[in-house]
């Protein structure tokens, strides 16, 4: 399997796991396009995200694409942003963690690529671009509930971990989810879920996404060009245990110019098309929606298969039968599971695997 798929189970696969722990799944066997994924995750490994400063609850992971010029990073590694400082306080944390994997089963080696200082509350809004820059969202508190939630900035990190660029423009309002279209080496668009909660916020429709445009005139510079919003009217909430619920994975299409959207609160999944050229026309096409199978989707990311993976958080319509669930939803509208449950704890380290593993079709 080739990085971008194992990218795509990875961002999927984050909520199976406490917050100290990120579960990555992977298929033995190559996957044909009429064929569901889910069922064919053979194998899995477990790395602790805690770094050595003591974060904790894991939101953002992505793989350093092939190509990144190297440095303090090389193709292949996986970066990891985390929400909660080390007393899991929530909007507290600023460190984004390391994971070099090694050819070797089961062998992993962890380290603090950056620390964000001042801005805190690191969010699923974390990517990667072969230029050699970083970028990941902010959404911080100041005594870690959601009275005090605030939109933070996107920020743009070089390959060596230095924040070169802090993003506060409107429309950026809370980035949550990101996803990135670099098809041109020239040129790269950066899509962002905006949250957009300040306080203790009633439920509403402010919820929006932004696409960033950004060149690089000379190598190890990058422009921002443009910002644009293309998404809005999604449904969001302030809440006591998530902090904020809002518009969160965000799955590009490259192949149909197509965004995906993860309504966390909504329980839908919507598309907007034509998302590199297009201006707001709402929330986009509904894709998918239902109370049985989605509980608060937060990830979201396209299967090698072409398949839509959503990973839900339970901040919504939980089932405590299923939970951490993870759906796939086909061409066909069908869609296969698979759960898995804490079992362990041990030495601080949430320790999980795959157990009964399952898959249904309704």
């Amino acid at each position: 399997m080739n990085s971008d798929a194992l990218y795509n189970v990875a961002r999927a696969a984050k909520t199976i796991c406490a917050g100290a722990t990120v579960m990555m799944l992977m298929s033995l066997s190559t996957i044909a396009a009429a064929q569901p994924f889910l069922p064919r995750v053979q194998s899995s490994f477990v790395f602790s995200t805690i770094p050595a400063n003591g974060d904790v609850n894991p939101y953002g992971v992505a793989f350093v694409p092939s190509g990144f010029p190297g440095g303090h990073l090389n193709p292949g590694d996986i970066l990891v942003a985390n929400f909660n400082n080390s007393a899991s306080k929530q909007g507290f944390g600023t460190s984004i963690l390391r994971v070099q994997l090694n050819p070797q089963p089961g062998f992993q080696q962890t380290s603090t690529f950056a620390t964000t200082g001042g801005v805190t509350g690191l969010t699923a809004a974390l990517g990667v671009i072969k230029q050699g820059f970083v970028f990941v969202g902010s959404a911080p508190t100041t005594d870690g509930t959601s009275n005090t939630v605030s939109n933070g900035p996107l920020l743009v990190l070089d390959n060596a971990g230095n924040v070169v660029d802090t993003i506060n423009s409107p429309p950026l309002h809370g980035p949550w989810g990101l996803a990135i279209n670099s098809t041109n080496a020239a040129h790269v668009q950066v899509f962002v879920s905006n949250v957009n909660v300040v306080g203790n916020q009633p439920p509403g429709k402010t919820g929006t996404v932004s696409r960033f445009d950004f060149s690089f005139l000379t190598p190890g510079t990058i422009h921002m060009d443009s910002i644009t919003q293309i998404g809005s009217d999604y449904s969001n909430t302030a809440d006591p245990a998530a902090v904020v619920i809002g518009p969160a994975g965000l799955a590009y299409d490259g192949k149909r110019d197509i965004l995906y959207v993860a309504g966390e609160d909504d329980d839908t999944i919507f598309a907007i098309p034509d998302a590199s050229t297009t201006t707001d026309h709402g929330t986009g096409k509904v894709v998918y929606s239902s109370l049985r199978h989605l509980h608060g989707p937060m990830g979201l990311v396209l299967g090698p298969n072409g398949d839509l993976i959503v990973a839900n958080n339970d901040s919504i319509n939980a089932n405590p039968k299923r939970p951490s669930e993870i759906v796939e939803i086909t061409a066909s509208g069908a869609h296969s599971s698979l759960s898995s449950r804490l079992i362990r704890t041990s030495m601080g380290h949430s320790e999980s695997r795959l157990e009964n593993l399952t898959s249904s079709r309704s």
